[in-house]
């Protein structure tokens, strides 16, 4: 299931690299075509913006999960129940790699318009 939200991500983002791509080509002014580009651009920083503030949020869930490594073995080490089970610790960790890797897809195929774009603008 998790490479199945992989491809997803890399299809998605394909066909919008698709649609920009052709929109470009499709549109013969230079006028219109440099508005449909900066609209683009728009979306595209606002995506990137969104997909580096993930960046940041999974950090901070690093960060909680190394403290509740901590916590688990302080109270198991103990001789305690642990309110925090590993399994729920590693299922975190798990969905935060994930976020991260489809962030990676994102801003990869985010330049890849971004390029596209810029290239098209200059080029005419």
């Amino acid at each position: 299931m998790r490479f199945l939200s992989f491809i997803y991500r890399a299809v998605t983002n394909f066909a919008f690299l698709a649609s920009v791509y052709f929109s470009l080509n499709y549109v013969e002014k230079y006028n219109n075509r440099a508005i449909l580009a900066i609209l683009v651009l728009i979306y595209s920083g606002m995506r990137a913006a969104s997909a580096l503030r993930t960046f940041h949020s999974f950090q901070r869930i690093e960060r909680l999960e190394v403290e509740a490594r901590r916590v688990i073995t302080l109270v198991t080490d103990s001789g305690l129940q642990s309110p925090i089970r590993k399994d729920t610790v590693s299922n975190v960790t798990t969905i935060r790699s994930d976020g991260e890797v489809k962030s990676y897809i994102d801003l990869f195929f985010l330049a890849a318009v971004v390029l596209l774009c810029v290239a098209k603008i200059v080029s005419d």
